[in-house]
């Protein structure tokens, strides 16, 4: 499958995409546990959140990269197979007798654009609504593992579970309290990880 002219010049788009799908995966994780996210956030955070969500953990990145595959393997299926009837009327493409290789060419690339767009979408919303979910209910249901300490500029220190956090505030949970705390990050002298399982 080639890339037409026309994709070429939808690709510059495409960073515009990830970071409207990284605004809407944060939106609905910080709206399941009564964050307006976006009132806390910069510009800069707003342009970086879909690099931040590829790389928060490599499986993610992997299944963005599978998606892709995907996005570009299933329109080349399609296209061989394209003197089926009902490839045809799933794909919108005609047999492959009936184009020019340009016109083909071009409706597999609308093919991927179109299955790409649709694959990140769920994607995203799949990881901010299920990542919403669980820390929700372990928050209910008091199964929060508080892993780190806070320690705060004014000397005091305290044992948190951190959600998240951007260029201007921290996010967390205190022990014993289940009222989420934002707290600045000039607030804050240093995080400690008490419970690094990576380490262990």
């Amino acid at each position: 499958m080639k890339f037409s002219e026309g994709l070429q010049k939808i690709l510059p788009f495409g960073y515009l995409f990830l970071v409207v799908m990284g605004i809407l995966k944060e939106s609905v994780f910080y709206y399941q546990i009564g964050i307006n996210i976006l009132k806390y956030s910069t510009i800069m955070d707003i342009l970086i959140s879909p690099i931040a969500t590829l790389t928060a953990h490599p499986i993610i990145l992997i299944a963005v990269i599978l998606v892709i595959v995907f996005a570009y393997a299933f329109p080349t299926y399609l296209s061989k197979q394209s003197h089926r009837k009902w490839i045809q009327k799933i794909s919108g493409l005609k047999s492959k007798n009936e184009l020019s290789n340009e016109e083909l060419s071009e409706n597999l690339t609308n093919l991927f654009i179109k299955y790409l767009t649709i694959s990140l979408l769920a994607f995203f919303l799949g990881i901010g609504i299920g990542e919403g979910i669980g820390l929700s209910k372990k928050i209910i249901n008091n199964k929060i593992m508080y892993n780190q300490k806070l320690n705060y500029s004014s000397g005091d220190s305290e044992q948190i579970y951190l959600i998240s956090s951007n260029s201007v505030y921290y996010f967390y949970l205190a022990k014993g309290n289940k009222a989420i705390k934002i707290a600045p990050i000039g607030a804050i002298k240093s995080i400690e990880l008490t419970n690094n399982k990576m380490l262990k």
